[in-house]
């Protein structure tokens, strides 16, 4: 299984009354960390949109266990935890950097042509990708 990592400081504005990092925001971070691990296995997202074809997210499930402050640097780590050749389940942990976990979480997908939101089997419009997330995604299915 790939696990992605990306790191991010967290910035003031990211940051709410109380002084730790607002919760919304950590959904822009799971989506930049999907795009690194997506950029990790040889392919652009941003490609995918310029085909035509987007990513919406279908379900999105997030557990907060331990707050990040300003200027403290966050881990995305991020990886494939399903996939079928037709819906994506990617898999997140952010960690402090204590490498305590601040948060775990996981987001559902499925490709669609943006013109008319109708989907696409990701293994017969993208077979690369295809091979690349099922040589990449948690074993044990």
């Amino acid at each position: 299984m790939l696990v992605s990592t990306k790191e991010i400081e967290v910035r003031y504005a990211e940051t709410d009354q109380m002084g730790v990092v607002y919760h919304a925001n950590y959904l822009v971070w799971m989506e930049l960390g999907r795009t690194q691990l997506i950029k990790d296995l040889g392919f652009s997202y941003a490609q995918m949109e310029q085909d035509g074809i987007i990513s919406p997210v279908l379900d999105i499930n997030v557990t907060y266990k331990k707050p990040l402050r300003y200027g403290e640097v966050a881990t995305i780590q991020t990886w494939i935890e399903t996939y079928d050749g037709f819906r994506v389940v990617y898999g997140y942990k952010v960690l402090t950097p204590d490498e305590g976990v601040a948060l775990i979480g996981s987001s559902s997908h499925v490709c669609v042509k943006k013109e008319n939101f109708k989907p696409i089997i990701i293994r017969k419009k993208y077979p690369e990708w295809h091979q690349a997330y099922e040589d990449a995604k948690k074993q044990g299915e």
